[in-house]
Parts: structure tokens; C-alpha cells; sequence
């Protein structure tokens, strides 16, 4: 059988053992070839991460550990996809069917969102006011998104590979976003939040590789032509045609409430509110993500750095609303429950914080079988203690897969008790 005549499936059909076939640049992934025998859980979640839907494999190489339904050997074909419930289905597996549907909707936005902030970042020198308006476009998709759900959900991907600097800027365009919504932001300020959020480091195209990114060892001239990024962004963002207020925030993002900030040391009241938010949701995703991932924190770990040695350099307001947005506990914290299991806090409702939805360590279910479950509607259960990955069991740990890099998206937040496991 040629590799075109090679069945399709849907990717939520994948297990361990199947051999796949990537119709990718072999740019476009991660993996060390474009084909190959799936040996992990973890490599399915990357290929979902990647925005694929359906995929090629080939049976005579693959040896699943439990087969799906079977695909059609015809090309082209259509086959069944397993996100769509069939009838009859057992509540279980609805409810499995619905979660992998939007955590594959999620996924696939913010996988988009990254590779279109590419595309301007590489178009903006070139020609800034077709970026500008790439950049308008993507934020004004994602505030009309925002927009029309009445309660969000902050939902953590899955171990998503590619640009970390693309993801840097959606992670700070998404919270900013839902923070920005969680204080009283109007309609058009939001888009101009989105805008700065998305290019805030936009101005680091025009510096040196070396200083892109800070480091405790840069000299005294290293550290300057570092600091000068927000200005340099500010310029690039006048270019492309912006407003001037978006200009603005993306000139103070590294500026401080208590004026310790650079490039000019403004203090609170010359900053605008944006300004404020970006400041915070900047800080926040590189202490989750920084450029060296041995320094990276927790989420639960960042929250509490922020609140407990750094809030003077940020706005009050600002930073009470992000702690009751995202939680005591954020989602990729990883958290033991009052019954004692282990499990990963995977969806936060930006509305009701304080019981989210976990990933639950349970030997008797498959990893990828397993429902969150929503603690709101287990009153009986809570959340006793945040943890670092190395105090896991190890079969704990092998579960529940920590993230390497943390990267979110809004969701709709499911009301109480519709489609979450039960005790």
C-alpha cells in the first residue's frame, strides 16, 4: 500500500503503538522524523497540540495497546471521529467526547494565534502597516471570542511545542485579555490591551540575539540596549499604525507601581491601567516560563512570589483581581486534595476561582480516558497543599505528566456539575 492510499483517523483515535505519518515540513514539528511508532501519551498530546485533527497511519507497522474503532482503509474516506458521540454512547464516554472537544478547540486557536503572531513579527520591519493590521485582526477575533461567553475558564494546554516567543505573547495576550475583562475594561479598551499585550516584546526584532533575553551576567552596556526593548516596541507599534495608547502601554510594561521599573523608573500614577496589567501578566508567565526552564516556578509558586516579596511593584487593584481571576491555585499547579490523591489543576473558572477542575491521579484509569473533575461540585473535597513536581510519587509523576512549559487559553466555563466525573 503507497503512503497516499494509507488510512486516516482522528487523532483522539491514536494510541501507543500506532505508526503515524506527519503531512508536516519537518520544521512544522517537533519530532525527529515525520514518521514514526507513537510511544507515549505525551506524543499524542503534541500532535493534537499541533492543530491536527486527522492523521495517516500505517496498520502493518502499528500495534496499538487498545484499538479504536477501526478506519476505513479507503483514501479520502470519511471515518468516524471520535470527538463526535455516537448514539447510545454511556454518559462517560459524552462526557470524555466533550472535554477532548474543547480542549482540541482551545488547543487549535492558540496554536493558530502563535503561528499568526509569527507571520507579522517577521512581516513587521518589512512592512509595519500590514502587520498592524494582522495584529488588530487576531485581537479583535479573540476579545469577539472573550466576548461571548458570559463565565471563562482559564484551561492549561497540553505540553505545546514550537516559538517560545510566540507563546510568551499569547499567554500574555490571553490572561491580559481575561484580567483586563475581570476589572471593568470597555470594549475598546480591551482591544488596545490585547493590541499591547500581543507586541509588548515586539521591540526585542530590533535588538542583538545576545540581549533579547535577560541575564544576571550582562555587562553594564548589555543591560541597556536590553532595557531599551519597550521603547523600540513602542516605535515599531507607532509604525504599524496602532494608537497611540497601545503605544504607550507597550513603552511602561516593564515599569513599576513603586517606580523601580525601567526604561524610565515612572512610578503608579504616570502609568496607564494597561500598563498595569501588562506589567503583572508579563512577570507572571516568564517566572512560569523563563527563558532558562531550570529557573521555572510553579504556577502556585509565581502567584506567591508575586504577593509576598514583589507586590509593591505592582498596582493593588490590578493584583487583587488577578489572584481572585486565576486563583490560589492556577491552572498547572499541582496539588494533593483533602482525600489525599495527587492531581494537576487543568481548568479555572475566572468567575469562581477557589474549586477548579483537576486531573486526578487514578492507577485504574487511563491517563487519557480520564475525566477532570470539578471540585465545585464536590463539596466535600478541597485542595490541601500545592507541590513541586519532585515530591510526586513517582507514579504520580508519571501520570500526571507536569508541564514543561505552562500555555493557556479561555474556554467556556461548564456549569456546575455538567459533564464532570463523579466520586
Amino acid at each position: 500500500m503507497t503512503d497516499a492510499a494509507l488510512p486516516v483517523i482522528a487523532v483522539d483515535e491514536l494510541r501507543v503503538g500506532h505508526y503515524v505519518l506527519l503531512d508536516l515540513g519537518w520544521m512544522d514539528h517537533p519530532f525527529a522524523r515525520n514518521n514514526f511508532r507513537i510511544e507515549s501519551t505525551r506524543q499524542i498530546e503534541t500532535i493534537r497540540a499541533l492543530g491536527l485533527t486527522r492523521v495517516r497511519i500505517d496498520p502493518a507497522r502499528s500495534d496499538p495497546e487498545s484499538d479504536p474503532e477501526p478506519p476505513s482503509a479507503q483514501p479520502g474516506a470519511d471515518t468516524p471521529d471520535a470527538a463526535t458521540p455516537e448514539r447510545g454512547a454511556d454518559p462517560r464516554r459524552l462526557a470524555l467526547a466533550a472535554q477532548r472537544r474543547a480542549l482540541q478547540q482551545c488547543e487549535r486557536r492558540y496554536h493558530e494565534g502563535t503561528r499568526r503572531y509569527k507571520a507579522l513579527a517577521d512581516e513587521v520591519e518589512r512592512a509595519p502597516q500590514a502587520a498592524g493590521a494582522q495584529a488588530r485582526a487576531l485581537v479583535h477575533e479573540l476579545v469577539g471570542e472573550l466576548g461571548a461567553q458570559a463565565e471563562s475558564a482559564i484551561r492549561l494546554l497540553g505540553d505545546v511545542q514550537g516559538d517560545r516567543g510566540a507563546q510568551h505573547a499569547m499567554n500574555v495576550t490571553v490572561l491580559a485579555l481575561l484580567l483586563g475583562r475581570a476589572l471593568g475594561f470597555d470594549a475598546p479598551a480591551l482591544q488596545a490591551l490585547g493590541q499591547a499585550a500581543l507586541l509588548h516584546d515586539i521591540g526585542k526584532l530590533r535588538l542583538p540575539e545576545v540581549v533579547r533575553h535577560k541575564d544576571d551576567a550582562f555587562t553594564p552596556a548589555q543591560l541597556k540596549a536590553y532595557q531599551s526593548h519597550p521603547d523600540e516596541g513602542a516605535a515599531l507599534v507607532r509604525a504599524m499604525g496602532l494608537d497611540e495608547a497601545v503605544a504607550q502601554a507597550v513603552a511602561q510594561h516593564h515599569e513599576a507601581a513603586d517606580g523601580s521599573g525601567f526604561p524610565h523608573g515612572h512610578a503608579a500614577e504616570a502609568l496607564l491601567p494597561a500598563a498595569h496589567v501588562l506589567a503583572l501578566i508579563n512577570r507572571y508567565d516568564r517566572l512560569c516560563n523563563p527563558h532558562h526552564p531550570a529557573k521555572a516556578l510553579t504556577p502556585h509558586e509565581a502567584l506567591a512570589l508575586l504577593f509576598a516579596r514583589h507586590k509593591a511593584q505592582f498596582d493593588a487593584r490590578t493584583l487583587a483581581a488577578f489572584i481572585r481571576m486565576i486563583g490560589v491555585y492556577p491552572p498547572g499547579s499541582i496539588v494533593q486534595l483533602s482525600d489525599g490523591r495527587y492531581a494537576t489543576v487543568q481548568a479555572v473558572n475566572a468567575s469562581r476561582p477557589l474549586k477548579p477542575r483537576v486531573l486526578v491521579h487514578d492507577p485504574a484509569v487511563p491517563r487519557s480516558e480520564a475525566l477532570l473533575l470539578d471540585l465545585q461540585a464536590q463539596p466535600q473535597l478541597s485542595i490541601q497543599r500545592s507541590l513541586r513536581p519532585d515530591q510526586l510519587p513517582r507514579a504520580a509523576l508519571d501520570y500526571l505528566e507536569p508541564r514543561a512549559r505552562y500555555c493557556y487559553f479561555f474556554e467556556r466555563a461548564l456549569d456546575a456539575q455538567a459533564g464532570e466525573e463523579q466520586p
